[in-house]
């Protein structure tokens, strides 16, 4: 039994106790592997609400300038989104393949 001679086995056992916690510690469900995938999601999450942000922002402040009823801005919004024109003006319509 030359295992069991000069602290081989506690070597052993030790390396044994060691993998099992390192396993432990990565695989289980609030593991480092876990961890890291959270924190991606978080960070990912933190990206779209401050695109929604800047989109709020920027729709409030369209809402204010038809409020404050800016003539440019209507008639922006006019031409753009309802395709209406000035007495005299030609439509072109622009088709895209």
């Amino acid at each position: 039994m030359n295992v069991f001679k000069n602290g081989r086995l506690k070597y052993f056992i030790f390396t044994i106790f060691f993998l099992a916690g390192v396993f432990y510690i990565f695989f289980n469900d609030s593991g480092i592997l876990k961890y890291l995938k959270l924190r991606s999601q978080i960070k990912s999450l933190n990206e779209q609400i401050s695109d929604v942000d800047k989109d709020n922002k920027q729709l409030q402040a369209e809402i204010d300038s038809l409020q404050k009823k800016v003539p440019a801005k209507i008639e922006r919004i006019a031409r753009e989104k309802y395709g209406m024109i000035r007495k005299g003006e030609k439509t072109i319509q622009v088709i895209e393949k």
